[in-house]
């Protein structure tokens, strides 16, 4: 599933034209995105959590050359499954 698929499926399960549904995704994304640039998490119960965390600067390897290359420091975001995403998967 890609954003237009799940565009289309809030639409039919709505019952909303696409335009809204296309604005309502765009907004759940930004508010995401918003929270997880401020530091802080985004959970939803029986879904999962969005949160951020950061990894140190490190030395790393060209696999083609073999040269030790520095990379650096960043933020990555995670997710973590909820209970009840994880119990319907399986």
């Amino acid at each position: 599933m890609n954003k237009g698929d799940l565009i289309n499926a809030v639409a039919e399960k709505a019952g909303i034209s696409k335009a809204e549904a296309g604005e309502a995704v765009a907004c759940v994304f930004d508010s995401i995105e918003g929270t997880l640039k401020s530091g802080g998490k985004a959970s939803f119960v029986g879904f999962g959590t969005f949160s951020t965390s950061r990894r140190a600067a490190r030395d790393g390897r060209n696999p083609a050359t073999g040269a030790t290359i520095k990379i650096p420091a960043k933020t990555v975001v995670k997710f973590k499954a909820g209970k009840g995403l994880t119990d319907s998967v399986n």
